[in-house]
């Protein structure tokens, strides 16, 4: 659990990050990062909440005022201004900068502001300059801290717990979406608030990364990618893992090999003063030279944290250096079109001298 010391400490790095880029004010609409700072998970309604951390005055929290009383000061940390339904939104978030703002400020903006509000705001505030957000943000939350840690590593362990089902499933002559379901129900069960995806792909429907559960029925011998997520205490998980149904066909089972040897080299590659770049170059690399190049189509993983998809990006041209805390996936793939596709998923965190793999499940085709 986050407490509201670490909120503060969040809040004064922020402010000095702020000062070191000659930042004026950092201003929040709903998303992770306004959770971030001050714990507060706003729901993205057409009505604004921003928090609004200025050079003048402390830091505020614009909320629609039927939302107000969800919120959770923690005490006192932030100040809320409640906004009623009658007054003009815009005006009422312009007028919070100018508050919060020297003359012609520099303002740093959410990414994912809705472009209406920030239209508006440009609008009606013309002597000020936008930046994004995530010139403050990013460095922030791309580390994370001890507690942060125990958050994805509880994460990790609950997703672990619904694999650890998966051998009691009944796979066989069900759809995707009824086993998808099934799973679902797990997360919850398993401590997850919300389940931010299923994915249950069989057969040549894994072969589409991102396939949606439908009604295709489980036959013998197919492999099925399942690829799961939710959210505990804010957290996310991730894992994917491959079931096959009475036995995996002879190409699948060499496939699969040279997929669990090239997620495991990039994981053993971890370490501090590596680059994100070379992680996914590993198991490129060993995929290519496998026979399999063309169909590993995606990067080899993406950070996690209050987000289930941020930085750092495991992927090809990025040359951001690894350091202790930073937490991603390693999940390359081989994709046969028509035929079958396979996935192997893990969370892992750099640590002061190499890597610690969160999920705990073996890496072993699951036969049922």
């Amino acid at each position: 659990m986050i407490g509201r010391d670490e909120y503060a400490g969040r809040m004064a790095r922020a402010a000095d990050a702020m000062a070191a880029r000659s930042i004026d004010c950092l201003a929040l609409s709903a998303g992770s990062d306004l959770t971030y700072l001050c714990g507060y998970e706003a729901m993205p309604l057409e009505r604004i909440t921003l928090l609004v951390i200025g050079s003048y005055g402390p830091p505020t929290l614009l909320v629609p005022e039927l939302e107000a009383p969800r919120v959770d000061t923690l005490d006192g940390l932030f100040e809320v201004r409640p906004w009623a339904d009658g007054e003009n939104m815009i005006k009422v978030v312009a007028s919070a900068l100018r508050r919060a703002c020297p003359p012609a400020p520099f303002i740093a903006v959410s990414e994912r502001m809705w472009a209406g509000v920030l239209l508006g705001v440009q609008d009606n505030y013309r002597h000020a300059r936008f930046v994004p957000a995530g010139r403050i943000m990013q460095p922030l939350r791309i580390r994370k801290s001890p507690a942060e840690l125990d958050a994805l590593r509880a994460a990790a362990a609950a997703v672990d717990s619904v694999v650890d089902t998966f051998k009691s499933i009944e796979w066989l002559g069900r759809t995707e979406a009824a086993i998808a379901a099934e799973i679902a129900s797990g997360l919850r069960a398993a401590g997850h608030e919300r389940v931010n995806f299923v994915i249950v792909a069989a057969g040549p429907n894994g072969a589409s990364p991102h396939h949606t559960p439908g009604e295709r029925v489980v036959q013998p011998r197919d492999a099925i990618v399942v690829d799961v997520g939710g959210t505990v205490d804010r957290y996310c998980s991730d894992i994917t893992r491959v079931v096959c149904v009475g036995g995996a066909d002879p190409v699948v089972g060499r496939a699969w090999e040279d997929l669990r040897g090239a997620q495991e080299a990039a994981t053993g590659e971890v370490q501090p003063g590596v680059t994100a770049a070379s992680i996914d170059r590993v198991a490129r690399e060993m995929l290519g030279a496998a026979g399999w190049g063309e169909n590993f189509v995606h990067r080899t993983g993406h950070g996690i944290g209050l987000d289930e998809h941020e930085d750092p990006y495991i992927v090809d041209g990025n040359d951001h250096v690894l350091e202790p805390g930073m937490c991603f996936s390693i999940e390359p793939g081989i994709y046969v079109p028509g035929s079958f596709g396979l996935r192997l998923e893990d969370i892992v965190a750099v640590t002061d001298d190499g890597v610690e793999v969160l999920n705990r499940v073996p890496h072993d085709l699951l036969v049922v």
